[in-house]
Order: C-alpha cells, then structure tokens, then sequence
C-alpha cells in the first residue's frame, strides 16, 4: 500500500532559468533573477522548484549539454549566488529539486576530452565507442535531433554515440567507475542542501550491449533504436544501486523523465517496496495529435483518446508507486493553446485544464508563465527560433525532402519546444520586464495583455485560480489521496471523474469544449449533501441541482459530497 509522503502532497514549479528572468540585463534569465521572484512563487502557494540545468555549459542544448557537474554556467551567475538561492528558498519553506542529466554529457566536459584523446585513455570507457561498419556507422540509429546518433571522431577512427546533439556523447554506465563519479556527485549536491533530482531521459542509461539495427521505416535514412536503449535491460539494476548509494541516504523528492514508458514499467520504477525512483514522467498525453511522422505531423486529437490515457495512469498506479501530473514543460507546447483555447476562452479554458490535472491522484508541475495563461508563439521567420532540435528538424525537411516552409513553420507553431522557452511576461513594460536588454529569445507579443503584474491585479485571474487549487489540495486530504474513478468514459465533449476517500467524494466536471453542453447523466454518480468547492463559472453555485446540467464553454466545476 501507498504510504504519506511529504513529495505526494506537494505542487511542483519548473523554472526553465534562461527564459524565468533576467536580473543583470545581459538578456538571460539568472539565478539572482528567480531569487528576485521568490515571494511571488510564494504567493502562488507552491512547495517544490524543480530548477532546470544550470551547470556549466556550453550550450548547444540550452544546458543539456553540461561541461562541469559542479560549476554553475557564467551566464546564470556564479555558486555564491546559488548558494543564496537556496537558502532564501528554504527561508520560506520551500525545496529545490535539481536537474540531473546523466545520460550524457557536452563534449567538452574534461571526461570526453580525455577520453576521444587515446584509445588508451583510462576515461574512453566513460563513453560508448565502436568501430564502422563497412564505412559506414556502427549501426542506424538515429539521433533524436535528426541524422545519425554515431559521430566520427578523426582523431582515433571510431564513432562514439550521441542520442541527442553530436555535442552530447552518450554515458557508459556499463562502467562502474564512471557510476561512482555520478554517485559522488549527487552527494555533492545532496550534501550542499538540494531536495532531490528530476533525471532527464533517465530510462536511456542502460543500452542493450549488441546494439543491433533499428527498424527502419519508408523514406527515412536512419531506425529509431529505442527498443535497444529505453527501458534497457540493466536499468532497474543501476537505479537501486543509485538509490542504494545515494538516495535512500537523503529525505528526498525523485522523479525520471521516460519517455516511451509504460504502466507496467512505471510501477517497476516507482514501487515504494523497490527502492529506485518516488514518480516518473510518462509521455503518453504529449503524443496526443502525434500523427504517422510523430509530433511535427500534427493532427487534430480526441477527448476520449486524452481520457483513455490519463484514467490508465491513475488506476494503473492506483496502489502501486506514484503519479506525477503536468500538461507542459521546457520540451513541450503551452497548454492553453494545445488542448484549450487561446483565441476566445483563454482565461475560462485554462483554469478549466488546471482543473481537470490538479484534481487527479499524483504531484502536479506547473511549468513557468503556465499559472498566467502564457501562450504559444508564432514568430514569422525560423530565424527567430533558437532550438536545436527545431532547427535541426527544418533544416532536414528542407534540405532532404524539399518541404514547403510554410508547412513546416505550421508544425513549429504548434508543436515546437520554443514555445515553452519565450522569456516570462512579468509586466507590460519593454521585453516584458523579463530583461532591459535584447532578450535571448523574442517575448511573445502578447505580453501587454498576458502577464504577471496584470494576474496580480485581478482576483478572478488564472494566477489566484491556481492558488485556489492549491490550497485546495493543502485543506483536502482527498485531492491528495482519495481514489479515482472515471464518468463518461465515451463523452467527446466533458471530462468527468470523481475521487473517494473513506466517506467523502468529489466530482469534478470540465467542458472541454466552446460550446454550452447539457448533460442529465452525472448527478447519479453521487449524492446530495454537497459544497461547491472550485468553479471557474461566476453563475455555478453550490445549490445547483445536478440533476440536470448545463455547462458553459470551457466551465469546470468541483463538488464535494460529504
């Protein structure tokens, strides 16, 4: 059975530092900038910032690519202030949580600089090395930023691995030498204060050993290897031995990013009895619209479809493991403009989308500006993006497959990772207020009627709906850990669930729609002694009959019945 932890009853803030704000106005966002906006995290009501990287970093994948464990990138400032950061932080009772990227490093980290010097480097074994085949590489995996995930290195005649950039070399955790650095590294963190570890593509440490080819489909130069290298055949043995080492040493908060993970492997992962990681990130609700050539060939997804994948999570981690809840991050695009609607109904569609995730079972994760309503931006040049992994995909399509531009920057409007990255929109004035210099990336020209300041103004406003919610889980147990159970599962247009904890029960209802939707179904579900608990529509008030309801565009009510 699940036990009470202090991670399962806390709210998540993902700061993407580069984009949260600006202090020393050079057009980065910093580390003294989050320490200048702590108050207002504060008033948010959140417990937890999972701080995206900020180690030194050449940054080819805007610090992905880390060049040094334990120095901090010039561009974000320096340890001191760090270490100011995280005691002002923990002043006000709140944790950090790093970003811990071991499935590979840049390649000017010091290790892979030793290790492509000699093939007799004792650090070559750090990295994963082959010889070419007939020529040509070792094998056809693809990059996930496109072309080959093998480069050659002129140097010493083979190809080392690169899942992501050909700046990012794969780890060798078949190295045990290599795992004790790691290990020692997390201590050093650990040690220092932080409150735990978000582990990027965590899930991709173990690589099967033979590295035989991916399947390669139609039209395509290079196979996905993913079968060969996620959820590969010794990871569960190296996450105990990490958790053994390090973790279980620490009061904590872990969660892996795994993309392509299961039910079934997540409570593998997240079994408290199995001592590896407290949640995961599963990927199953990003692939929504993914059509035949994944997330670029976008297409128009179903509620049933968003329902079928949320309620397999819930039940499937129902007793086992754990659950954490999001709708966007720093790889993702912004939620109200993906599954609500930032034409008409931004303001109603995006507390009704917080409303359907941060009543569910599992630790919600607001992504920054998320709690604002920030929305996609469409900026008319791909000179104007920054991503690698955009840039990359555009220039593939239009050097390999002459693809029409404008149906290229249709997908990167909706689907690419700089829409999560545009600076935050703290005010109305230049740049937003995210910084007096030329930002690092466009803000979105929306920002004199989207931001921060103006939220704080408004008390019907997303930020203080987001509040609401999350006191909301502080006040009732059952939002926490009260067991779920899916209305309408056939239903394209409401989203319905309720949970149960002992004799209490809520129903939460989300129209998921522009349109009023009536519905005569629901009030069967639960009874009659209710409160109004959360609504997102004025004219919803807690002696409504259910019997019989109309819903409004985008509304989204909570009742509990006692």
């Amino acid at each position: 059975m699940q036990t009470k932890q202090w991670w399962k009853e806390s709210v998540v803030y993902q700061i993407y530092p580069r984009s949260f704000n600006d202090s020393n106005g050079d057009g980065i966002g910093d580390i003294k900038g989050i320490t200048e906006k702590l108050d207002y995290l504060k008033k948010l009501g959140i417990d937890v910032v999972w701080l995206s990287p900020v180690y030194d970093s050449p940054n080819d994948d805007n610090g992905y690519d880390i060049r040094h464990y334990l120095q901090i990138m010039d561009e974000f400032g320096t340890m001191e202030e760090f270490d100011e950061l995280l005691a002002e932080m923990h002043k006000r009772g709140l944790k950090l949580v790093m970003d811990l990227v071991v499935n590979h490093t840049s390649d000017e980290h010091p290790w892979f600089v030793e290790a492509r010097s000699s093939k007799n480097n004792p650090k070559r074994d750090y990295y994963i090395w082959k010889e070419g085949k007939n020529g040509e590489e070792p094998n056809n995996w693809a990059s996930n930023f496109s072309g080959s995930a093998w480069q050659y290195d002129e140097q010493t005649g083979e190809y080392y691995l690169h899942l992501f950039s050909k700046k990012q070399p794969d780890l060798n955790w078949e190295n045990p030498d290599l795992r004790k650095q790691v290990y020692d590294m997390m201590r050093w963190w650990l040690d220092k204060g932080v409150d735990g570890f978000r582990m990027d593509v965590i899930n991709f440490i173990s690589k099967d050993q033979r590295f035989p080819d991916g399947e390669k489909k139609p039209g395509q130069n290079y196979a996905s290897g993913s079968p060969y290298f996620k959820n590969g055949p010794r990871i569960h043995e190296f996450l105990r031995e990490m958790n053994n080492e390090v973790l279980q040493h620490y009061d904590v908060m872990t969660v892996g990013e795994m993309p392509g993970v299961n039910v079934d492997e997540a409570k593998r992962y997240t079994a408290e009895e199995r001592e590896e990681l407290n949640m995961v990130f599963h990927f199953e609700h990003m692939g929504l619209g993914d059509g035949p050539g994944g997330k670029w060939d976008n297409l128009p997804w179903k509620l049933t479809d968003m329902k079928k994948i949320m309620t397999k999570w819930q039940k499937g981690l129902a007793q086992k493991g754990w659950n954490s809840l999001y709708w966007n991050n720093h790889d993702q695009p912004r939620v109200v403009s993906r599954f609500g609607n930032d034409k008409d109904y931004r303001e109603k569609s995006a507390k009704m989308l917080a409303t359907c995730l941060h009543m569910m079972k599992g630790t919600p994760y607001i992504y920054q500006g998320e709690e604002i309503g920030m929305t996609n931006a469409a900026f008319p040049s791909i000179k104007d993006y920054e991503d690698i992994e955009t840039l990359n995909w555009y220039n593939e399509q239009r050097e390999e497959f002459n693809a029409d531009p404008n149906t290229l920057m249709q997908s990167i409007y909706a689907r690419g990772r700089d829409n999560a990255r545009t600076p935050v929109q703290w005010d109305a004035s230049e740049n937003a207020g995210f910084t007096k210099d030329r930002p690092w990336l466009s803000v979105n020209p929306n920002y004199k009627q989207i931001n921060a300041e103006q939220a704080l103004n408004d008390q019907n406003s997303i930020f203080y709906y987001y509040q609401k919610l999350i006191q909301l889980r502080k006040q009732e147990e059952i939002v926490v850990y009260g067991d779920y159970e899916l209305l309408l599962e056939e239903d394209e247009e409401i989203f319905s669930y309720t949970r149960t904890l002992g004799n209490e029960k809520l129903l939460v209802v989300c129209n998921f729609t522009d349109k009023k939707v009536q519905r005569d179904d629901i009030a069967s579900y639960v009874g009659e002694n209710k409160k109004l608990l959360i609504s997102n529509d004025e004219a919803r008030s807690g002696n409504d009959h259910l019997a019989s309801i109309c819903l409004a565009p985008y509304e989204a009510f909570v009742y509990k019945f006692l």
